[in-house]
């Protein structure tokens, strides 16, 4: 624990060298109204606070800079989230005012509004597929005598879309009626669902309920545990930081969906918002913070979003952002404006 002196004197360098990028003279931390000490006085609490792990000198004729210990102190010191700016919150409103339509598309949109609201980059992970979720709807469409397409709407805001070929023709009565007899096996329960529907007493009828039933129980090909990621803002990295090499690795890692997806689970999992320099676990990220939450389908959860920047980053904004956009984002999903096609898979990036 630091005084309340020691306190606000670390306060005052922290936001300094967030707005400056540059190391903080005792003297203009002495100028500070509310401290009422010389800058002599500053000095020795700045070297006691060196001495203890929360400042260090670049060299010896600097000012001081936070370390990861001192960052800490500061992001544990705030007293939650400050408030998104006017501007901000009416963006934040008309965004999710018009969010309608697949979840691919949302998320990657997601993602370029957060980094909008932070100027870092952001990163969203979209819910894990295949997902046995409860099951609101199941239509089965003629698209031709031996072709139909059964849709089946989740819960959880995904839509699954699967092709049905059949070996023989089928009326659209009969697959009117297959359609209805599905529905009221699968709605209610999930795609997994054991066990087949009563027969109907028509065989064309029966066949094509279980090639409707095994088709959507089926993963798409190619389609993994792995959650896609999406990143916006990526670019915006490249002004946080000096060093071309840091941009380099921090653009690469970025890139690396498996690593941004074990990253944002192992800081939540640790029961963590805020993820400062080394203590995310991730070398290359050394000089880098993150700040993360969950979003929920159904008060399940389902995702994450946040935000990647250096440790000198505007901590109480990026918690706003990340906070509000997480609860929007659940908010649309569990309202069912937004439905996911499994049909277009992978990473996206929205610089």
């Amino acid at each position: 624990m630091l005084d309340d002196r020691k306190a606000a004197i670390l306060r005052a360098v922290v936001e300094c060298h967030i707005r400056t990028a540059q190391p903080v003279s005792s003297s203009y931390v002495a100028q500070l109204p509310g401290l009422s000490v010389s800058p002599a006085t500053v000095r020795n609490e700045m070297a006691v606070l060196e001495q203890e792990g929360f400042l260090f000198q670049p060299h010896s004729s600097a000012g001081r800079v936070p370390t990861d210990k001192g960052y800490r102190y500061f992001v544990d010191s705030l007293s939650g989230p400050a408030p998104l700016g006017p501007e901000q919150a009416e963006l934040v409103r008309m965004f999710f005012n018009r969010t309608h339509g697949e979840l691919e598309r949302t998320l990657a949109e997601t993602s370029s509004l957060l980094s909008h609201l932070t100027d870092y980059a952001a990163v969203v992970v979209a819910p894990s597929a295949p997902e046995p979720g409860r099951v609101r709807s199941v239509q089965l469409v003629a698209l031709s005598p031996r072709l139909a397409l059964a849709v089946a709407v989740l819960a959880n805001g995904a839509v699954e879309r699967r092709a049905v070929e059949l070996p023989n023709d089928v009326a659209e009565a009969q697959v009117e009626m297959a359609s209805s007899l599905t529905a009221a096996f699968l709605v209610g329960s999930s795609l997994d669902r054991p066990g087949q529907p009563a027969p109907s007493g028509d065989p064309a009828v029966d066949s094509l309920m279980a090639a409707a039933l095994g088709s959507l129980r089926l993963p798409e090909p190619g389609t993994g545990a792995q959650a896609p990621v999406y990143v916006g803002g990526a670019a915006r990295m490249a002004a946080a930081f000096d060093a071309v090499s840091t941009i380099r690795t921090v653009l690469g890692i970025l890139e690396q969906q498996f690593v941004l997806v074990s990253l944002l689970k192992d800081v939540l999992d640790r029961g963590l918002t805020v993820a400062i320099g080394t203590e995310h676990g991730l070398v290359q990220l050394a000089e880098c913070s993150v700040v993360v939450a969950p979003y929920e389908v159904d008060g399940q959860q389902a995702g994450t979003v946040g935000v990647l920047g250096p440790t000198r980053m505007h901590y109480d904004q990026a918690l706003a952002a990340v906070a509000v956009v997480s609860k929007k984002l659940s908010k649309a999903l569990s309202d069912g404006e937004v439905r996911r096609q499994h049909s277009d898979r992978g990473q996206r990036s929205a610089v």
